[in-house]
C-alpha cells in the first residue's frame, strides 16, 4: 500500500503548517534525542528515506557529507525540499515510492529515515534493501512511531465526560499489521509491529544495535507547551541507530 497523502492540496496545506514543517529539525519534538544519534557525516555518502521537506538531507551536507540522495514518494514534498537546497552539488532528490528504489551494492555510508517506515507494510524488506546499499560499518539511523503509540490504532487519548485525559489504550499490541487513523483531518493507514519485531528484522539482516532510545519531550518544551507534560504518559517515537556488521 503506496500512500501519497502529501500530493492532496489540502492535506498538504495543513501539513505545511505544522511547528516541524515551519521550524524544521529544532521544531520536531523528538529532534533533542535524536540530533545525539546523527554519525559523523564528513565526507559520506547519505541515502535520505522519507526525506520529506529535505531536513535531514540538509542537516547531513551542512555537516560534511559528500553527497546525499533523498528519496520521497511526494512531489509537493520535493517541491519544498529543492527550494530550501542551498547544496545543489551535494544533495539530490528522487521521487520515488520507498519500495521501488534500487542502488548498486555498498553505495552508502549512511542511511537515515525520520518517521516512515510505519507506514511501509514490510521493515523486513526495508531493512533487506539498506543492508544492501550500505558498505561495511556503514550506518542506519532512523525514528518511527513507538508501538505504545501504534497499537491500538485510533492514536487518541480516552477522555472522560468532562474532556479531561484517563489514559491511552495498549490493545491488540501482538497482532501486527495495517491500523486506519486520523491525521490532519485525513484518513491514514499505518503499519503496527512490536518492538521485537523491530529489533529482531534488524538482528536477522546483519545489522547490530547500537543505540535505542524513547524520547521524552525536551525540557524547554514541558515548560513553555501546554499539555506537553501528558506526553511524559507514554512514548510517543522510538529511535534507533544500528551498524551493519554482516551482508545478508
Amino acid at each position: 500500500m503506496k500512500q501519497n497523502k502529501y500530493d492532496n492540496p489540502e492535506f498538504f496545506n495543513k501539513y505545511q503548517e505544522m511547528e516541524r514543517s515551519q521550524l524544521g529539525l529544532v521544531g520536531a519534538g523528538e529532534w533533542h534525542a535524536f540530533e545525539k544519534m546523527m554519525p559523523n557525516f564528513k565526507d559520506k555518502t547519505v541515502l535520505d528515506l522519507g526525506c520529506g521537506f529535505g531536513w535531514y538531507s540538509l542537516y547531513a551536507a551542512e555537516h560534511g557529507a559528500k553527497s546525499v540522495i533523498g528519496v520521497d514518494i511526494s512531489e509537493k514534498m520535493l517541491a519544498e525540499a529543492n527550494k530550501k537546497n542551498n547544496y545543489p552539488n551535494i544533495i539530490k532528490y528522487i521521487n520515488s515510492p520507498i519500495e521501488d528504489i534500487e542502488f548498486p551494492q555498498e553505495s552508502f555510508d549512511v542511511v537515515l529515515s525520520s518517521l516512515t517506515f510505519h507506514y511501509l507494510n514490510s521493515f523486513s524488506d526495508i531493512c533487506a534493501k539498506v543492508n544492501n546499499y550500505l558498505t561495511k560499518n556503514g550506518e542506519f539511523i532512523f525514528s518511527v512511531e513507538h508501538p505504545v503509540f501504534t497499537a491500538e490504532g485510533s492514536e487518541n487519548w480516552f477522555y472522560n465526560d468532562q474532556g479531561q485525559i484517563l489514559h491511552w489504550p495498549v490493545d491488540n499490541y501482538f497482532s501486527e499489521g495495517v491500523r486506519e487513523t486520523n491525521f490532519l483531518g485525513e484518513k491514514v493507514f499505518k503499519y503496527h509491529r512490536t518492538l521485537t519485531t523491530y529489533i529482531s528484522e534488524l538482528l536477522n539482516h546483519g545489522f547490530e544495535i547500537t543505540n535505542l532510545v524513547e524520547p521524552k519531550p525536551d525540557s524547554k518544551l514541558l515548560a513553555t507547551v501546554s499539555g506537553m507534560e501528558d506526553e511524559l504518559r507514554r512514548p510517543m517515537m522510538l529511535l534507533i541507530a544500528a551498524k551493519k556488521v554482516n551482508h545478508k
